[in-house]
């Protein structure tokens, strides 16, 4: 049995003093990291939190949050990452839809916030503050692995987000699934590029704990700090969203930094285009590029495509790699069938990495856990050699910069708009983001001249800005349909997508 507590004792046994984070100036040691940790829990529960509590946290990555990552789990709370993206009424429906009263924030604009937790922490004030006063508590004390660790919020294809419950067994899964697929040693260097928030960027987190190896968080993205950093700590490994590679890529063919340390380079979360891979390749000589898919759900690693430096001309670019080390994929048919070799389907997760679930949604949780594992909403199939090639997402689900924006939570906003009649949205492709949400409206016959911009401005009141559409068609027609009046999305984005080189569409 193994609790997000074990990594850190590895680390303790083999590495005590090495440093395990290096933000800024500032280094921390296994060591210093376990006392801190200690102190947070001894804090927390000094506040009056009680074990299966949640701990809400938002905040840019930092050190302080490898601390809650680790240590409000390992002292029998939950930890609930929120969104830095998202707008104050998709964050205070977070904090009341989890329960959670305290609140660990970096951000000064937390009035609304405050407003509905007991407790507001903010980062570094009374954070260390706190810390430094607290008395402090064990850390994996009745801990089991059956145990909620965490509650990670994803857009709602309903309009309202759902918290996925993940376990310790879910996360420690992932870490092995991830040291199986992604060999690393106690001397390599990890740079956090994607926001912690998001399951990507917590992806390697305890694999690199429990490897005893280095991690620096990245605040904000900036693609220059990246590369800054990737020659200041000698980086080995990283991984972001396509958008984030196309960024570095442009910087690193533009300013160029002493970047050879770097031995692997991951994306995952959203498509990717076979030119950003090229330029990323020409880019990183160095690096392994590697294709991750999964998602919340399977704490989030699945699939994973090795070596894509070496594929841009080969049938397999298009493809999401093969199940890793721990999982299993398949693909059913509506009944539940099981598939064969080249037939298209549902793609079904299976693994101990399998969320317990959606926090107080036993009806959306029915509907995705089945079979033995987690339906996935995508459409695609394996071919002879096991990988997997995905075709469509039965969700209607946008992944823009590595976000999912559901269309269905754009298109309530829009409805509420009083001259729309009707609305679609969709993912057309995008340069920079891999997809861009874009819309279709109709107007109401009193409101002939309804303006794009005014629609987008009204959708940045109500929804998080990646959310929003960057673009606006108006038309006059209604909106294609099938027989039973189902809007064909299909047939709107056909024009943006024909000619693609973007493996889902």
């Amino acid at each position: 049995m193994h609790t997000l507590i074990d990594p850190l004792k590895r680390a303790l046994q083999i590495r005590p003093h090495e440093v395990a984070f290096a933000d800024g100036s500032r280094q921390v040691t296994f060591t210093d990291f376990a006392q801190r940790c200690e102190r947070l829990v001894g804090a927390l529960r000094g506040l009056g939190a009680k074990d299966g509590d949640r701990v809400a946290i938002l905040a840019n990555n930092c050190i302080e949050y490898f601390e809650a990552y680790v240590g409000v789990p390992s002292g029998g709370f939950v930890i609930v990452p929120l969104n830095t993206r998202h707008a104050m009424p998709e964050l205070i429906y977070a904090l009341k839809d989890s329960g959670a009263k305290i609140l660990i924030t970096d951000r000064d604009d937390v009035e609304g916030l405050a407003e509905v937790v007991d407790h507001v922490i903010g980062i570094p004030g009374r954070y260390e503050e706190m810390l430094a006063g607290a008395q402090p508590a064990a850390l994996g004390k009745h801990i089991a692995e059956t145990d909620l660790a965490g509650l990670f919020y994803t857009g709602g294809t309903t309009g309202a987000s759902k918290g996925v419950m993940l376990t310790h067994r879910n996360l420690i899964s992932n870490a092995l699934n991830w040291l199986a697929s992604v060999p690393q040693s106690p001397e390599d260097r990890t740079l956090v590029m994607a926001p912690m928030f998001h399951a990507a960027g917590s992806n390697g987190i305890l694999a690199a704990i429990w490897q005893g190896a280095l991690q620096v968080p990245l605040g904000t993205f900036d693609p220059a700090a990246v590369l800054d950093l990737i020659q200041e700590h000698r980086i080995n490994l990283s991984l972001g969203v396509p958008s984030m590679l196309a960024a570095i890529a442009e910087e690193q063919h533009a300013r160029p930094r002493d970047i050879s340390s770097l031995k692997l380079l991951a994306h995952g979360g959203s498509p990717i285009a076979t030119e950003v891979i090229r330029r990323t390749s020409t880019a990183f000589p160095s690096a392994q590029l590697v294709e991750v898919y999964g998602a919340t759900e399977t704490s989030p690693l699945a699939t994973l495509l090795g070596h894509e430096e070496a594929l841009m001309d080969d049938p397999l670019a298009r493809s999401c790699g093969r199940a890793v080390v721990g999982c299993n994929i398949t693909v059913r048919d509506s009944e539940g069938n099981e598939l064969p070799t080249g037939q298209v389907g549902e793609v079904l997760v299976t693994g101990t990495n399998i969320m317990k679930g959606y926090w107080n949604k036993p009806e959306q949780t029915a509907s995705v856990l089945k079979y033995g594992g987690y339906l996935t909403g995508d459409v695609g199939y394996l071919n002879e050699d096991g990988y997997l090639f995905l075709v469509d997402r039965s969700k209607d689900m946008i992944v823009s910069g590595g976000e999912n924006v559901y269309s269905t939570e754009v298109e309530d906003v829009l409805y509420r708009h009083p001259g729309v009649l009707e609305a679609a949205v969709f993912g057309v492709p995008d340069d920079k983001w891999g997809e861009a949400v874009h819309a279709v409206v109709v107007p109401r016959p009193d409101a002939p001249t309804l303006d794009p911009s005014e629609l987008i401005g009204f959708c940045r009141e109500h929804i998080g800005g990646y959310k929003v559409p960057k673009g606006i068609d108006i038309q006059s027609d209604p909106l294609p349909k099938s027989g039973p009046g189902k809007v064909l999305k299909r047939e709107l984005r056909a024009p943006f997508w024909e000619g693609s080189d973007r493996a889902v569409n």
